[in-house]
């Protein structure tokens, strides 16, 4: 379990992260998402224990995230993960496993758990023949190696082919039903929304939005009726001969567009429900691009 409250981060007079309050319970996935400069990365690295909070706590399984016995507890993949790219994936993650005071034979069953799961083969190669997609995955290899019951995930599928991000973000999936909690960010939000349980949309420095996908488009977001009638109505537009489309935002709307088209001789045809995406509430509620 992940709990944060009250935190602030500052450097000098700039507050990049302003009182934010959250917790992530075991086995859930928890995505913390905003634009450039919301204050995102400075508390996924203060959760990591790579900076000390200016004010307030974070627990990270029983430990203050200051606490060097923490790291022991934890998994964390930055955005930028460079490897010791000399060394072949199988080595690297034994050196690290070492650090960790894993013995071999578990390490050995764990790494190859985890690269069969990743469909990672080249296990004795140099890493720095490697892609960028086989990188991330000798990454997040290491992030395992030490069988956290935390991991802090930053943009783990970030410029990845499709076929790659659909294997990480997946496995994020599987390591949440193995009881793992975990911290997920990305640009994307299709991820978020794919694998989240539920998100916080950070906006400088504050938390705008913090629920689950249906608490926040309840709050934040809006319904849209796409109504298609088969005559022409003022604000209509013809999506395909003799089919004309309307959006209104209410029942009320709809039935009141359903008497114009009567009146005007046709009818209603169809009629299709949009509801917000988490991009629309991000853009509602941040005003920025993710």
């Amino acid at each position: 379990m992940l709990s944060v409250s009250g935190l602030r981060k500052t450097y000098g007079d700039v507050e990049a992260v302003r009182g934010v309050d959250f917790e992530v319970a075991d086995g859930e996935v928890f995505g913390l998402v905003g634009p450039n400069g919301a204050g995102k990365t400075s508390t996924l690295k203060t959760l990591a224990g790579l900076l000390e909070p200016t004010a307030g706590d974070v627990v990270v399984n029983g430990y203050d995230s200051t606490d060097p016995e923490m790291r022991h507890t934890l998994g964390f993949l930055p955005e930028e993960s460079p490897l010791y790219e000399d060394m072949t994936p199988r080595s690297y993650l034994r050196f690290f496993a070492d650090l960790y005071g894993v013995d071999r034979e578990t390490a050995d069953e764990r790494i190859a758990a985890t690269l069969d799961r990743l469909a990672l083969d080249a296990r004795d190669r140099p890493v720095g023949d490697f892609s960028k997609g086989m990188k991330r995955k000798v990454a997040i290899a290491r992030s395992l190696v030490n069988d956290p019951d935390v991991l802090v995930y930053d943009e783990p599928a970030s410029g990845l082919d499709p076929t790659t991000t659909n294997v990480v973000v997946e496995y994020v999936g599987e390591l949440a039903e193995r009881g793992k909690t975990v911290v997920f960010s990305a640009h994307d939000l299709h991820h978020v929304e794919s694998v989240c349980d539920r998100v916080a949309i950070l906006s400088a420095g504050e938390i705008a939005a913090q629920g689950t996908l249906a608490e926040i488009r309840e709050e934040h977001g809006r319904v849209e009726y796409r109504v298609f009638t088969d005559v022409a109505l003022e604000g209509s537009e013809e999506v395909e001969p003799g089919r004309h489309r309307t959006t209104v935002e209410s029942m009320a709307g709809m039935d009141a567009l359903r008497e114009r088209a009567r009146a005007a001789g046709g009818d209603v045809v169809d009629v299709r429900t949009r509801e917000s995406t988490l991009e629309d509430v991000f853009l509602a509620v941040t005003g920025s691009e993710p």
